[in-house]
């Protein structure tokens, strides 16, 4: 796969819900991150894994809605997700209830998996967004490998050049955490539409914005400024970009190891290292990781200057 320097690189980033407590978010430090992230040049992407979308109540979902819109005047994307069990069908009236709550905000919804959406097989996953682009004028697509959650799903490459043919679906985030995997479709996106955005989820392979991805990371929730500065490097040309890319690359290697969930604790450690939040609570029910952690933390946050 070709390298592409100086190409202009759209940024996403998952936004981190901070908690006060285990059943308390600090809706503060949500404001001023949203805020934070979005000044630096990237779309804040709310409601996603990274924001703990499946251990929320609606209510909570449709608050950060609504503090998204009012701190980016909806310039911002979103998880629509629908909660599900195992054996559930897909619910296009549930997926549309979702997406039209970001959309009348403004914002772009992300089709986030459900057991409905991924148990069926790729027949039935394409056949589904075919539904979705029936009633919806532009949309993200999404495919989460089950290393992040158990109903994940990585459909087979010609799925995803279906996918790529939906004119309403305008990009898809792949997550898979496999570079061949994400060349084989920046290929296919390559011959069949080339507006079409590959958005890499590999949190432990950054780089791949260097052969055409652009990116809805995780990881780039601990340092929106350093990720805005990397991209920046990258539409140069300027070398400077590889040194600031290894050491975010190091981060996200310490940080989405197994169980790769526990990343959000790592981001939550991170951010009130970084003086960004009151403190490192996360939801019950999320893994957690060793407080031994901060040490090899504030390492990395030491060479990255913001520490």
């Amino acid at each position: 796969m070709q390298v592409l320097p100086g190409r202009t690189i759209t940024g996403m980033s998952a936004i981190l819900l901070p908690h006060l407590d285990s059943t308390t978010v600090d809706w503060a430090s949500l404001d001023t991150h949203i805020a934070r992230t979005h000044e630096a040049g990237l779309t804040p992407a709310v409601n996603m894994d990274t924001g703990y979308v499946q251990l929320l109540d609606p209510d909570t979902r449709v608050q950060v809605l609504d503090r998204a819109e009012a701190i980016t005047g909806g310039e911002f994307v979103a998880g629509a997700f629908v909660a599900d069990d195992l054996g559930a069908e897909f619910d296009l009236d549930a997926y549309l209830r979702a997406a039209y709550e970001i959309t009348a905000r403004g914002g772009l919804p992300v089709i986030f998996p459900s057991h409905g959406l991924n148990d069926h097989g790729d027949a039935a996953w394409l056949d589904a967004h075919g539904q979705l682009a029936g009633q919806l004028e532009r949309f993200i697509g999404f495919e989460l490998g089950p290393m992040f959650v158990p109903y994940g799903r990585i459909v087979s490459l010609d799925t995803y050049q279906g996918l790529v043919e939906i004119p309403q679906c305008i990009g898809a985030k792949h997550s898979s955490l496999n570079r061949q995997m994400e060349w084989d479709r920046l290929a296919v996106r390559n011959e069949v539409r080339p507006d079409f955005m590959v958005l890499t989820g590999n949190d432990l392979a950054i780089d791949m914005v260097m052969y055409g991805s652009d990116y809805l990371l995780g990881l780039s929730t601990f340092a929106p400024d350093k990720f805005a500065e990397r991209d920046r490097l990258w539409a140069k040309d300027d070398p400077g970009f590889h040194q600031l890319n290894d050491v975010l690359q190091y981060l996200g290697h310490f940080t989405f190891r197994p169980p790769v969930p526990a990343y959000r604790h790592s981001a939550a450690m991170f951010l009130q290292m970084r003086g960004w939040t009151e403190g490192d609570a996360i939801p019950a029910g999320a893994p957690m990781r060793p407080d031994s952690d901060r040490e090899i933390l504030r390492d990395i946050g030491e060479q990255l200057g913001v520490l």
